[in-house]
Formats: structure tokens, sequence, C-alpha cells
């Protein structure tokens, strides 16, 4: 595997940057393991429960899938889902995966036990990322619709942590939680984990059918991350400018039934393909994706590619709110044009969302 062209000027191709940074074979991989899950939540992206088409990969699937993707120069999977810890068989794969590659699992802590927790420390699991949805128990429940998972996702982290076990906290910005940040700043501190995540809102799953109730402006959304003062040692890491690199060139995403879907947050946009019937070596080559990877894009942050070292920010929200693969990430303050992110266009309300005139991926 080649990074080629890391350090290559930024190119223009028409009117169409294009992103230096080119790999062979992704060193990412996202697994969405499950789209099973205990909690209901109001906006969740998987739309978890919902009837599916095809079964599940099973584990002995995901093994052999894994260990390919790992002999081809994956470096770091991610596991999330649904909840991944919801099926019987996810330690077995985790367990596999844990010697050969960095390992993080992303969870909502509700099937968190001391147990458990040790059992994730002795297979050598890199990070547990756990979600919340707002700092106390009556926001986080709302949106969860199950009464008690705020203090599972306490007790989760507590465990995590007295384990030691490398623990995150995530949290998705919104406008019934963007009061919240504060405190939940100050509830990791005290429950001993010293690396949060805000990420922004995306229009997928149940989240684009509650859009006008959660969605924010850029501008509000901007003042919150501004107005913040983490505990000293804490570190912030966030999803939108000015940290906005693309970072398709770089990843992979595997569906529970085995769709090569390249990020998850594409996941209702694009399918380049099932690992069940072609090599994922094909799917890599899908048109679409050559093209997302490649970075073709109508303007870049000049500031987030300095950071980031690739261009033009997220390819699932510029999609979403202007139906063009090149277009600017509108959660970029550089690029975003005017566009209000409270305003949703009605397009995307569909189940497999495509831009009017745009024939499917």
């Amino acid at each position: 595997m080649t990074a080629a062209g890391a350090h290559a000027e930024d190119r223009a191709d028409g009117d169409l940057h294009r992103n230096p940074m080119q790999l062979d074979m992704p060193v990412k991989l996202t697994v969405s393991y499950t789209a099973t899950c205990p909690l209901d939540c109001r906006h969740c992206y998987a739309d978890c429960g919902g009837n599916k088409s095809k079964p599940e990969l099973t584990a002995a699937e995901w093994i052999e899938f894994l260990d390919g993707r790992i002999d081809a120069g994956v470096v770091s999977i991610l596991f999330e889902g649904g909840e991944p810890l919801e099926r019987s068989d996810f330690l077995e794969v985790l367990e596999h995966c844990s010697p050969r590659a960095l390992t993080r699992v992303r969870t909502n802590g509700w099937l968190m036990t001391s147990a458990l927790a040790a059992k994730l420390k002795a297979i050598g699991t890199g990070t547990v990322l756990v979600d919340f949805m707002g700092a106390r128990a009556d926001s986080h429940d709302w949106f969860a619709q199950r009464a008690g998972a705020f203090e599972r996702a306490c007790a989760a982290v507590r465990h995590l942590v007295a384990a030691d076990v490398p623990t995150q906290m995530l949290i998705i910005l919104n406008r019934r939680n963007m009061g919240e940040l504060p405190a939940f700043l100050a509830l990791a501190g005290n429950l001993g984990v010293s690396t949060v995540g805000i990420l922004r809102l995306y229009p997928i799953g149940r989240a684009k059918h509650l859009w006008g109730e959660l969605a924010m402006t850029l501008d509000e959304q901007m003042a919150v991350l501004k107005a913040l003062r983490p505990p000293e040692g804490m570190k912030i890491m966030q999803s939108w400018h000015p940290n906005d690199g693309n970072c398709c060139w770089q990843m992979a995403a595997v569906n529970p039934v085995g769709d090569s879907i390249g990020c998850s947050y594409l996941r209702e946009f694009v399918s380049y393909g099932n690992v069940r019937d072609v090599s994922f070596e094909e799917t890599w080559n899908h048109p679409l994706y050559r093209q997302l990877r490649e970075g073709h894009v109508e303007s870049s942050c000049g500031s987030c590619s300095s950071r980031e070292g690739s261009h033009g920010g997220c390819r699932s929200t510029a999609y979403a709110f202007h139906g063009r693969w090149s277009a600017p990430d509108p959660f970029d303050t550089e690029l975003n044009q005017g566009v209000d992110l409270r305003d949703l266009p009605e397009w995307m309300l569909q189940a497999c969302p495509r831009a009017p005139d745009k024939a499917p991926a």
C-alpha cells in the first residue's frame, strides 16, 4: 500500500479541486456489525430494528472479510451498530482482530458490565466510545426512549475506566441538547474521561425525520463550540470546521448485511456492491467510490486542508444539502455559502435519497 502524492500541490481538474492524498487500499475500516439494539433512539442513523432484505453477516463471514482487509493494510477498525454488544458472537470477532489492528468499539453502554469491561481490556480493545444524548437523565432517556439509559451509560463508563480501558464519550450536538454541553464536559471529567467527541447531526435514518426539531444553524453550532471551556487536560474532538477533512480517501465501511458503503454516513446514498457477492477490491474500484476518494470538489477550506491533509469536507452532508457529490460541505464556515442547515431538501426524506435527476449510485 502506498500514499501517492501525499505532499503534492493541490491540483485542479477543470473547476474542481483534487485531493492530493491517494491510497491503493483503505487504512481505516468501519464495521456496522449489527442493526439490532436494546434502545429505540429517536434519531438513530441506522433505523435499528427495521426489516432487512438479507441476513446479517455471520461471525465467520466477518472474520474472513476482516482478515483479508488487515492483510491488505487496514490498521484501524471501528465496530459500531446498532449495538455491537447485542450480538453474542461479537466478542469472538473483536478478540480475533484486536491483536492485528487497532480496534475501537462504539456502544450505547446499555449492556456493559464490570466483567465485560474486564474482558474488553484482556483482549486488547484499543478504545471504547460511549454515546450520550444529553448530560441529564431526562434528555438522554428522551432520545433513547428507554428509562434508565442515561444511568446505564454512566455506569458503562465507570466500568470501563475502572478496568483501565481507554474510554471516550460522544455526543451528537443538536437543538435539544445544545445547552447541556458544559454539563456534558463536566460529567465526562467526573467520570474520569479525558477525551470527548462532539459530533455533527447527520440527516440520515430517523434523524432526518426529526430534522425540524433537532437541526441548528451553523452560526448556532459554532457559537456553542466557541463558548465551551473544557476542564484542564480534556481533549475535545469535533467533526466539522476547523477539522473538516474529506476522509473518503482513506476509509471503507461495510454494513451489517455486507454492503460496501465507503462511510457509515453514506449508508443511505450508496452501495458499491456486497462483499458476499463480489470481492472488496471490486467495490473499492466502483466509479463513484473512486470519484469520492479522488476528492474532486468545487471548493475547499484552506484551514481544514492544512489540518486534515484532504479537501472539501464531508461528502455525505455536501450531497444531502446540494444534491451534488462535488458540492461544498455546508457545515464548514468557509464553504457554507448561505445554506441554512435547518432546511433539509424534501427529496432527502426518501428511504434511499436520490437528488432530483440523479441516477442511483
